[in-house]
């Protein structure tokens, strides 16, 4: 399971990177299995921390995507809307969900943290 030490994580297994990327982590994508379809925010949309921002799909289920920090969308990745299998195959880089612009806030959690709660 990769836990990349650069970013924050949430309890729900989003992730949240220091350009405002934001994501669902590799534990997350293995648990849901074969994504098939992403539900993207509206960029503009103004989020808090823990507010739902879209569902992701799977063969298996959906499940909400809650968002680990406050801000502004500022960019969606257009990519997912094709090829919702990036989640699974790259979810910490070209999986990439939603972009914020100045996020703030939230219950994160670093690295070491996270693999604490998933047991890695």
């Amino acid at each position: 399971m990769n836990i990349p030490e650069d970013l924050q994580y949430t309890r729900e297994h989003e992730w949240l990177g220091k350009d405002g990327r934001i994501g669902i982590t590799d534990y997350a994508q293995e648990a849901l299995g074969d994504v098939v379809y992403v539900e993207l925010p509206e960029v503009g949309r103004v989020l808090k921390p823990g507010d739902i921002f879209g569902v992701v799909e799977s063969v298996k289920s959906a499940s909400d995507l809650y968002s680990p920090t406050g801000g502004t969308v500022i960019r969606v990745n257009p990519a997912l809307a094709d090829h919702p299998e990036l989640v699974n195959q790259d979810p910490y880089g070209s999986g990439w969900i939603m972009e914020l612009a100045e996020p703030a806030g939230g219950d994160l959690m670093d690295a070491a943290a996270y693999r604490r709660q998933v047991g890695a």
